[in-house]
């Protein structure tokens, strides 16, 4: 049973709190998705994180969230990426703390996004790039309906699966 979370934008008040949340994840978060720079694991790393993520949601070009327990810190993130509105298109990613793996967030994350990217952006198609080692994550995007494009690969050393969902 998933505690009370919440799912809302990224905010510049937000960088100790997410500094912790990626240094307790780092070692988890590089088993399935390319490792930040080593600088990005700072106060002003993480600063200058924030800035840029709100900095192009001001520009309409990506919408960063997080998740938050309920008095319990954040939890996970979530993103559309690079939104794009001439072809209503975006990209979703999220990643999960270890200790909140299983509990359904990742699935409240890929719910938000969709809903998100329906209501507020108007979007009518979403892609998701999976590493094929990661089931947990494959398993969530068909869940919530996302087809896998016949195992279409994002570059060729690039073990990604890319998967697409109609909204």
């Amino acid at each position: 049973m998933i505690n009370p979370v919440r799912i809302r934008t990224l905010e510049n008040t937000d960088a100790g709190a997410l500094l912790a949340f990626e240094l307790v994840n780092r070692a988890w978060f590089e088993r399935h998705i390319d490792a930040r720079a080593p600088a990005f694991y700072s106060l002003p790393g993480v600063v200058d994180h924030i800035a840029s993520y709100l900095n192009e949601f001001d520009a309409g070009t990506w919408h960063p969230f997080v998740i938050e327990s309920v008095g319990g810190g954040i939890v996970g993130r979530a993103n559309l990426k690079t939104i794009d509105m001439t072809n209503r298109s975006a990209e979703i990613g999220y990643r999960i703390a270890e200790s909140a793996c299983g509990q359904g967030f990742a699935t409240l994350a890929v719910k938000h996004l969709v809903q998100e990217a329906r209501a507020r952006w108007k979007l009518g198609q979403l892609v998701a790039y999976v590493d094929a080692q990661n089931a947990g994550s494959v398993k969530v995007l068909e869940r919530y309906g996302f087809v896998d494009e016949n195992n279409t690969r994002r570059g060729s050393d690039v073990d990604d699966y890319r998967f697409s969902l109609r909204i």
